[in-house]
């Protein structure tokens, strides 16, 4: 039974997130408040939320669970995400900030899209659409962890912990929008790293060394024997998703001064770095601690490192770094989802006209909404993190990844061009996802992203743009 003492830690936890919500209602009067928090963030906050929102449950259980199990050879997606990360701020943030303020304040992916392309409405429904698929997926994976968390820690079974786990958080992004997302994110990503530090450094620094001749050799290797160059760049490949992801670019898009980016990028990728490196200590720390006697689930290696080590009120601490780490993504999932579901489907096609309030409304109706479906699909108890936002991640990299660098850099990309990168990816990825074996193994973001950048490029060039897309392409330039 969880200990008195680690219940208080991990509850009060909970409540402070909650009043974080309630006081970020409070400043939540309009739709751009609620989806983009007005663009008035700080860069420190936009850091640690970009952080947090991108690494979520993955970082604490995922990654942890596969180094357990296969040691450092899994140490080549974290290569890959960071530098995907420090390009994405290099190449799309400073654009984006300022070009979707520039198309007509454009608060979404699919808004802006249909801005820059000037875009009758197909465009952002197909966008639209594919952000709402991919999203209930990767919600999804979140719940999962959200679920592992809860029945590891509290011994519920698996579809309690889940339901539990969901309302949690639905809760406070229900009520406090972009606000309460980021600034909750910005704590969680703290807490997040100081976990990271700490428990791998109890482990190997507290008199468990000893246990490290007991591992494979091949576990403290980048390269052990078998190791081939394309699966190296398989997964790497990973760093690719980050110039698609809706939850990280509209971090972006909120930054209060594009002047604050550079600072901001610095605190992100430091973040980041420290981050990655505690994870993987945490599964070698795993490794060692539990050689002789495996754990059932990997990826609950954080969990239970935790609980044999630490304190009762620490380990509340830690705990909560884990939903910390699950909360920071499921929060910017569903905010991406509400506002998706609110700018590109309720105010284009149902209500134009409608009430700020009346808009806010919706976005809320569509959290709850999304919460439902992405918990329905957690339901399988035998789903893993990994898997889940492992698809997800290559859906948005190879469907918006593309379309988003190919729309900031070149003035001949068209509408039609756009549609087919987005079509092309969101297909690729879902076919190469259900083959195996020789090529079919490489991670299914990489051929996406080549054949979807392939689409774009040659049907903009056999159906150019017309001349006021090209002429305000060019306008935009001579703003940056």
């Amino acid at each position: 039974m969880i200990s008195t003492a680690t219940m208080i830690t991990f509850f009060a936890y909970l409540i402070l997130l909650l009043v974080i919500g309630t006081l970020a209602w409070k400043a939540t009067s309009t739709s751009s408040d609620y989806i983009l928090g007005g663009r008035k963030m700080g860069p420190a906050v936009t850091a640690l939320s970009v952080g947090a929102s991108d690494m979520s449950g993955w970082l604490l259980l995922g990654l942890p669970g596969a180094i357990y199990l296969s040691g450092l050879s899994e140490a080549w997606i974290g290569v890959g995400l960071v530098l995907g990360a420090w390009l994405n701020w290099k190449l799309v943030s400073k654009r984006l900030r300022i070009y979707t303020e520039f198309t007509n304040d454009s608060l979404t992916l699919p808004d802006f899209l249909e801005h820059r392309f000037a875009d009758p409405g197909l465009l952002r429904g197909i966008a639209a659409t594919t952000t709402l698929l991919f999203f209930i997926f990767y919600t999804s994976s979140g719940m999962v962890s959200g679920a592992i968390l809860f029945e590891q820690v509290f011994g519920l079974d698996y579809t309690t912990a889940l339901l539990i786990g969901a309302a949690i958080i639905v809760s406070y992004t229900f009520v406090g929008g972009f606000f309460a997302v980021s600034w909750t994110d910005f704590f969680q990503g703290i807490l997040m790293l100081i976990a990271l530090l700490v428990v791998p450094m109890v482990v190997l620094g507290g008199g468990d060394a000893e246990g490290v001749p007991e591992l494979d050799p091949s576990m403290l290797t980048m390269l052990p024997e078998g190791t081939t160059l394309l699966g190296i760049i398989s997964l790497m490949a990973w760093g690719l998703g980050y110039f698609g992801q809706p939850h990280i670019l509209s971090r972006f898009m909120a930054i209060g001064s594009v002047k604050d980016l550079p600072t901001s990028r610095r605190i992100s990728i430091g973040w980041m770095v420290l981050s990655l490196i505690g994870a993987l200590a945490t599964g070698l720390a795993g490794a060692v601690h539990f050689a002789g006697s495996p754990l059932a689930n990997p990826e609950t290696v954080f969990i239970e490192l935790t609980k044999v080590l630490f304190n009762p009120w620490v380990a509340g601490m830690l705990i909560a770094a884990i939903l910390s780490a699950i909360m920071s993504t499921i929060d910017s999932q569903l905010l991406v989802c509400s506002s998706v579901m609110t700018e590109d489907f309720y105010r284009k096609w149902m209500r134009p006209n409608a009430s700020e309030k009346e808009l806010v409304a919706v976005g809320r109706i569509t959290v709850l909404a999304v919460a439902v479906v992405a918990t329905v699909i957690a339901l399988n108890p035998e789903s893993t993190v990994l898997e889940l936002v492992a698809y997800a991640w290559s859906g948005f990299g190879a469907a918006f990844g593309p379309v988003i660098l190919l729309a900031l850099y070149w003035q001949g990309y068209s509408r039609q061009g756009a549609v087919a990168t987005i079509l092309t990816g969101a297909v690729v990825v879902v076919i190469w996802d259900q083959l195996s074996g020789g090529i079919f193994d490489v991670y299914q973001l990489l051929p996406g992203f080549i054949f979807a950048t392939l689409a774009g490029v040659i049907v903009s060039k056999l159906m150019p743009p017309q001349a006021e897309v090209v002429s305000q392409h060019q306008e935009f330039e001579q703003k940056l």
